[in-house]
């Protein structure tokens, strides 16, 4: 069957109501009965409880609760509940970043328009867009919001700005007519759609379709489908826990063996083994990560980035593919003259020279045959008329005043048949018409030519050379005006009879030009590694012109439309976006093969876009940026960043923070898992040495918590990097635990490990085993404070200015410091904490074991560094 804009309105009438009459109100009700609400389903969310309840899924903190029960059994309450309340504490923190609302759905709702103006029994009347039903005709006039989808009845120079659904930035001409073969959403000129906004002129259409079935519905529907993309390093956390989760299993079921077999109570086994599993998870790391990724989120707000959804923050890090919109993105979303063409010479639009009479004549009768205005800043009407305005600003012609010099006495409206407009004025004492226009239309109806100075008839090959230039600005993207005049001595009033036997003036050529720094963040995205993809909603001719200034396309064959992908399957598609960078008049569909064939090659996509149309792509994407000036509040919703500055340039300086938070949360978990891997040690050497327990749990919550959390924060505020954009993204199935940085953490758990049990042996040769285990917390907790410095980086820092560059890890030492030696030295707190007061002796020996791992671990790294090299 042909589609809506393949027929006429006649075929359209009899298929959709079986007559060309209005509906009735019995008709409408039937209609409503038969194809519903004109509104937007929205599927059922999850509740806050089921969001809460959902934190608990993950392995360790399993491993967590089991060690709390155990301990509760055995009747140790103050780590039952210790346990307890950090996993509590963790779970309020996911909660709170889940429920950020998804309000998709209730911004596409505000789109349709409050009432609607139909035919109902041969009358018009205001209705609710609500009931608004197939088969209605409905009334528009500028101003109005279109209420459903349909083929467009009558049209008197209707324009309507449907840029929130294809992305194109200037409002489309409207009017009956019938297409052949298949046109793209933006290229259907007999069809309205459902959100957009009637900009000029009047008209009617027919409904056709309405609620979920019109093209803001197939959007709502796609975002229902479309799930959210996990980051790289939500993947990696979720793996390192599955992974680590499985050796903390091994282990403790190991030490439980050890113990039984060595004839110890099952009781005292279960004790070690809950020690050995609450010393090697790293309870606050996924509140350590949220705490950096939110300093992270700060840091990036004040460069034009505000965060949504806080693992964006380092998911930005890892993009490969840079899929970004055109209009307003890349470009400053202001349309700009860049040249004009007199005297069969074309000029640059910032060479103008007043001395030129031509040029002021150009200049002034562009601003006279125009309607936008510039009031305190702001602009108002047509942009390519506004761009004439500014045009005029260059060389200090006001607009204002040349119209209040020259008044309008006469008009014939531009309108998208005559694809002209002509006005009429008095200028040195006597009277012209102003016509501008497309130039395949005027040219036709030019008859003289102004040149030297001279008026003459125009020839041939003056014909000739103003259609090659017209040609030559097109190829390059450009919009083309055409002006001319005429004298009409005696008329008051013009016709558009009168439009015939012109003066040709001259040509302008505008486009909405790139930023001045998309060229530069193109580079320095390629530099990095990364791909840049355009896709726009835009004509291809317009989009490969920027594209090529910006150095984004290199070649033309790289550039192609929406259409052409309706051919390739999802196969096809994959191997087809290798080659392409520029996408033309693209559908939301489109949009979201195109990311998704990109991820599906193992790539980490970033997808920007300002309108409802980008809104699926863009919660498709790994990491989806709206546009914080232009976008609409349907495309930040469905994002994971908003760009305040609407810039590509701030997305590069985001995936940079991006790429410096991935280092330092990657050093704040070697940090964690190291220190961790040093008590486990600890634990198993006392182990196999039928030695009495080292640590009771609450020792290795209360490192695990306080002494270890604030470092580790600490390495994560660690000062950014410049040279991290030098290095290609990483992979994306890369995992955390890499062979290097399990033999650091390996090496430097180690040191910690043996520091430890010195202490430990020290303790209970000269003392109990509780001045033991006192001795051996406290050096495994000041051990894990020098640590800290030890995982700033992966080469030595101990003679660098990196060493002393971060304040807060130096506060959280001092810190950590004070506390510790606080515990062991303060009798009121011995109750708590399971220990002992220390002599001053043995103060000075658990301080001497705790520094000796800064020598030995900057040793260690700087041989590793040697054996790379």
């Amino acid at each position: 069957m042909k589609k809506f804009y393949q027929q006429t309105k006649t075929e359209v009438r009899r298929q959709i109501n079986g007559s060309l009459k209005p509906l009735t109100d019995a008709q409408a009700a039937e209609h409503q009965k038969k194809y519903g609400k004109n509104e937007l389903v929205e599927g059922k969310k999850k509740s806050i409880f089921q969001i809460f309840l959902e934190q608990y899924k993950d392995f360790l903190v399993i491993i967590l609760i089991f060690a709390a029960v155990i301990s509760g059994f055995l009747g140790d309450v103050e780590s039952m509940l210790v346990i307890l309340t950090v996993i509590t504490i963790n779970a309020v923190l996911g909660t709170v970043q889940t429920i950020k609302a998804e309000q998709s759905l209730a911004g596409l709702k505000q789109l349709s328009s409050p009432m609607a103006k139909v035919l109902r029994n041969g009358q018009i009347v205001k209705i609710p867009s609500g009931e608004v039903t197939v088969g209605d005709e409905v009334i528009l006039e500028a101003g109005d919001q279109v209420p459903a989808d349909g083929r467009i009845l009558t049209s008197a120079s209707l324009k309507v700005d449907e840029s929130a659904l294809t992305g194109e930035s200037l409002a489309v001409d409207k009017e009956d007519m019938v297409l052949e073969g298949i046109a793209a959403l933006g290229d259907q000129k007999n069809m309205l759609f459902s959100g957009s906004f009637v900009t000029y002129g009047r008209g009617s259409f027919l409904v056709t379709s309405i609620g979920m079935e019109t093209e803001v519905g197939k959007i709502a529907a796609l975002l229902k489908n479309t799930s959210e993309k996990k980051t790289p390093l939500q993947v990696n956390l979720d793996q390192f826990g599955q992974k680590l989760s499985v050796i903390i299993m091994v282990f403790c079921a190991l030490l439980f063996a050890i113990n039984v077999w060595q004839g110890k109570p099952i009781g005292d086994a279960f004790m070690f083994a809950t020690a050995l599993a609450v010393a090697a998870i790293p309870e606050a790391l996924s509140s350590i990560v949220t705490i950096v990724l939110s300093f992270g989120t700060r840091k990036m707000a004040k460069e034009g980035a505000v965060i949504r959804k806080l693992q964006a923050v380092e998911g930005l890090g890892s993009v490969s593919v840079i899929c970004s919109d055109k209009t307003g993105t890349l470009t400053q979303n202001k349309m700009t003259v860049e040249h004009y063409y007199i005297e069969q010479k074309c000029y640059a639009a910032d060479v103008l020279k007043k001395e030129q009479p031509l040029v002021m004549q150009l200049l002034t009768e562009s601003i006279l045959c125009s309607d936008a205005m510039v009031i305190d800043g702001k602009e108002i009407g047509d942009p390519t008329e506004t761009a004439l305005i500014h045009f005029g600003n260059r060389l200090g012609v006001d607009a204002e005043e040349v119209r209040k010099i020259h008044p309008r006495l006469s008009e014939i409206p531009f309108d998208s048949e005559r694809k002209l407009m002509s006005t009429l004025h008095d200028i040195n004492g006597e009277r012209f018409m102003i016509t501008k226009g497309a130039v395949d239309v005027l040219l036709d109806r030019i008859s003289m030519i102004q040149m030297d100075g001279k008026i003459q008839p125009i020839t041939k090959k003056d014909k000739n050379n103003i259609i090659e230039q017209n040609q030559k600005f097109s190829r390059n993207g450009l919009r083309v005006l055409a002006f001319a005049y005429k004298k009409m001595e005696g008329v008051s009033e013009i016709c558009i009879e009168d439009e015939s036997e012109y003066i040709f003036l001259g040509l302008i050529s505008m486009m909405d030009p790139p930023r001045e720094e998309s060229k530069m963040a193109v580079e320095e995205c390629i530099k990095a590694g990364m791909k840049p993809v355009m896709i726009t909603g835009d004509h291809k001719v317009t989009a490969a012109a920027i594209a090529k200034r910006i150095g984004i396309l290199k070649d033309e064959r790289e550039a192609c439309e929406g259409v052409e992908l309706d051919a390739l399957s999802d196969e096809e598609l994959k191997d087809f976006v290798e080659g392409i960078s520029v996408y033309a008049r693209v559908s939301p569909e489109h949009k979201i093969r195109i990311v998704r064939a990109w991820q599906e090659k193992g790539n980490i996509v970033a997808m920007t876009g300002d309108g409802v149309n980008d809104a699926p792509a863009l919660k498709q994407a790994d990491i989806g940026v709206a546009m914080g000036i232009t976008g609409t509040e349907v495309s930040k919703d469905a994002s994971a960043m908003v760009l305040t500055d609407d810039n590509f340039a701030t997305i590069i300086k985001a995936v940079e923070n991006g790429r410096n938070v991935y280092e330092n949360i990657k050093h704040s978990i070697q940090f964690l898992l190291s220190g961790n891997f040093g008590g486990i040690l600890a634990v198993l050497y006392a182990s196999i040495m039928a030695l009495p327990v080292p640590f009771a749990p609450v020792h290795l919550l209360f490192i695990n918590l306080l002494t270890d959390s604030l470092p580790a924060i600490a390495l994560g505020l660690e000062p950014h990097s410049p040279k991290v954009m030098e290095r290609k993204p990483r992979p994306m199935n890369e995992s955390i635990l890499t062979k290097d940085f399990l033999i650091r953490i390996g090496a430097e758990g180690f040191v910690i490990a043996v520091m430890t049990m010195i202490g430990y042996t020290i303790g209970l040769e000269t003392g109990t085993p509780v001045l033991a285990r006192t001795m051996a917390f406290a050096v495994l907790c000041m051990s894990r404070l020098v640590h800290g410095y030890n995982s700033k980086s992966n080469t030595p820092v101990i003679f660098t200015k990196k060493f002393w560059n971060n304040r807060y890890l130096l506060g959280a030492f001092v810190f950590g410091m004070l506390l510790i030696t606080a515990v062991v030295m303060i009798p009121g707190l011995h109750m708590i904490f399971k220990v002992q007061t220390l002599t001053i002796e043995q103060l000075m020996i658990v301080y001497g074991l705790a520094f000796l791992n800064l020598p030995l671990v900057q040793c260690f790294k700087g041989i590793m560094v040697k054996i790379k090299k």
